[in-house]
């Protein structure tokens, strides 16, 4: 297998010590005039590509900062060994068919042949699998990330048709301490930032909050950041969630914080922390140079080390331009982002409380981790999609998955508590979001279709005012009058009797 990157992003690679250029990179040079002299054997064929990949090529240089150059060394690393897979699989099952006596425990066999069909799947997948658009640090890494989003939509596809007491139950496989009741647990409370009545700490309320969830608000905003690639957005969805909270605070009881919170613990501090760090990354990556070598081509021990440390980077860099007001479907397509993000924030909540897990559980983590790795591909495909629909002519494997993932999820918790989703929002509350969704639904028809309409009416009025002055302004002889079929397809008389002697 050649080396995945060499043919990412419609730019292929350049090599470092006067190597003759290939594809996309070549055909700047030749427009460049760059090309190397002792290649001119790639001049005629690359001419007679350009015109193919012209649009490709374009739309790639629009929406992509940096150039690439790389080496195109192929590696053990980069090769798929699919058959050492497929060789290690076998030996395991022949050993396991063969050689390991079968305990008699009904549910131990049951656990153990689950996990085998996992595994088994996540061998085929990480070999097999499609490539998605990140390649670092290994190809192999994200096709293993995709195929555990296909197992945990299967495992909630099977919690989903479960009765609320067999899904509830159905925990305590995984971990013996889950399927029991939450117990009540008091949120809110006194909320004084300087509590007089308090002279050993009159501070107290604020170092309560000063928990692991202050850090993993950081770490979780500014990872989101770097799958967001924008300010607005990621500012837009932070204080989004806060009014969320306050909306749905008498449907589960963590959501019922003080105001200072919410407003200057989560957005300014914790979030907005991490979104300004995240951003400060973006500024970095787009502007660090991306040229490749392999290791083994470095000379020197501390550029060796110095590669390994950027294999964990990416290989090239993709500046999101997502400009929602540039037309409709754009602008639907970010609402629906927007929409998205913040379901799939709710349901982290609301599923701990319908399947009964304490916050500070291992499965919650690892659902975290599992939409850290997921989230970036998924932005990276929709923004693909949404930017160039000629191009990607469908909506990308991982983003398809996340986004039924996340519908999923919200299904599971309409279906176990539909009480506590169904719990009356006060009036004034409802006003406010009806209201808010009013002047969303308002502006979204003045600015893509009153709008456009009044300026496509004044452009048509515009030309007809026009039209009149062109036909009296006077010729170049000036003559006013329009010449006839024949002077303007076979020039005037005279020219032709020239012609004709």
């Amino acid at each position: 297998m050649t080396k995945p990157e060499s043919k990412k992003g419609g730019m292929a690679a350049i090599g470092t010590a006067g190597k003759c250029a290939t594809g996309g990179s070549a055909a700047e040079q030749v427009n460049n005039g760059s090309v190397e002299p002792g290649c001119p054997d790639q001049i005629a064929p690359i001419k007679a590509k350009m015109m193919k990949q012209t649009s490709r090529e374009s739309l790639h240089r629009r929406n992509t900062e940096c150039e690439v150059f790389d080496d195109g060394t192929n590696t053990f690393f980069w090769r798929a060994h699919t058959v050492t897979v497929l060789f290690i699989l076998t030996c395991a099952l022949v050993y396991v068919t063969l050689l390991e006596e079968t305990p008699q425990d009904t549910a131990y066999n049951t656990k153990r042949g689950i996990v085998a069909s996992i595994l088994v799947f996540l061998c085929f997948g990480v070999t097999q699998a499609k490539d998605g658009p990140f390649t670092r640090p290994h190809p192999a890494y994200w096709r293993f990330w995709l195929c555990v989003t296909v197992v945990y939509e299967l495992f909630l596809i099977f919690i989903l048709f479960q009765t609320v007491h067999d899904g509830r139950q159905f925990m305590k496989y995984i971990d013996p301490k889950l399927g029991v009741p939450l117990p009540e647990r008091d949120y809110g409370g006194n909320c004084l930032i300087y509590d007089p009545g308090n002279t050993t700490d009159p501070f107290h309320n604020i170092w309560d909050k000063m928990d692991g969830f202050v850090p993993a608000h950081f770490l979780g905003w500014y990872i989101k950041t770097l799958m967001i690639r924008d300010w607005w957005m990621c500012m837009i969805i932070s204080v989004m969630f806060e009014f969320l909270e306050y909306s749905l605070e008498h449907q589960l009881p963590n959501f019922s914080e003080c105001w200072w919170d919410h407003w200057i613990m989560d957005v300014l501090v914790c979030n907005g922390l991490g979104i300004y760090c995240g951003m400060k990354t973006l500024a970095w990556l787009s502007m660090k140079p991306y040229q490749w070598q392999g290791l083994w081509n470095i000379p020197t021990y501390k550029g060796k080390i110095k590669r390994i440390a950027f294999q964990f980077t990416p290989y090239s860099w993709v500046k999101f331009e997502w400009k929602p007001a540039s037309n409709l479907r754009r602008w639907l397509a970010v609402l629906g982002i927007i929409f998205m993000f913040l379901l799939a924030e709710l349901n982290t909540f609301y599923l701990k409380f319908v399947l009964w897990m304490p916050p500070e559980h291992y499965l919650v983590l690892l659902r975290l981790v599992f939409f850290v790795n997921v989230g970036g591909v998924a932005m990276r495909e929709i923004y693909d999609f949404m930017d160039d629909p000629k191009f990607h002519k469908k909506l990308g494997q991982q983003a398809w998955l996340v986004a039924a993932i996340t519908v999923t999820e919200f299904l599971i918790v309409v279906k176990y508590d539909p009480n506590t989703i169904m719990l009356p929002i006060p009036f004034f509350i409802t006003q406010c979001w009806l209201l808010g969704i009013f002047l969303i639904f308002t502006w979204t028809l003045w600015r893509f279709f009153i709008r456009d309409i009044t300026l496509r009416y004044k452009e048509t009025r515009r030309r007809k005012q026009e039209a009149p002055a062109d036909r009296d302004r006077p010729l170049g002889n000036g003559n006013t009058a329009a010449p006839s079929g024949r002077s303007k397809l076979n020039g005037s008389s005279d020219t032709l009797r020239q012609r004709k002697a």
